[in-house]
């Protein structure tokens, strides 16, 4: 019974800069990995990158490795993704996710808990 809610989408044109953020309720937090993933029109779910429970590990896909950054503060139960030099393909509603596990899963059905997503809209 773990709630995530994003915010911090939009629209925003190509080369531009957004930052996600996922809270999450409850106490427990730090047992999670926490997960980003995207779902384009048309498109299966896709991974795009994942926080292990301290924060120390991350693992991203790679058309957005360089450009995009997760990161947690486990003392605001929330999960960011600092998303930079965005481009249009990157469109898609955004979701975060979590896992109780130690690793750094990247399979969508490794996660427990999802959140509604947010829609992020890139223009050229």
């Amino acid at each position: 019974q773990v709630q995530l809610a994003e915010s911090g989408g939009g629209l925003v044109q190509a080369g531009g800069s957004l930052r996600l953020s996922c809270a999450a309720s409850g106490r427990t937090f730090s047992d999670y990995a926490m997960g980003w993933f995207r779902q384009a029109p048309g498109k299966e779910r896709e991974f795009v990158a994942v926080v292990n429970r301290s924060g120390v590990t991350t693992y991203y896909a790679n058309s957005v490795k360089g450009r995009f950054t997760i990161s947690r503060d486990n003392a605001k139960n929330t999960v960011y993704l600092q998303m930079n030099s965005l481009k249009p393909e990157d469109t898609a509603v955004y979701y975060c996710a979590a896992d109780v596990t130690r690793g750094i899963p990247v399979s969508s059905k490794n996660y427990d808990y999802w959140g509604q997503g947010t829609q992020v809209t890139v223009s050229s």
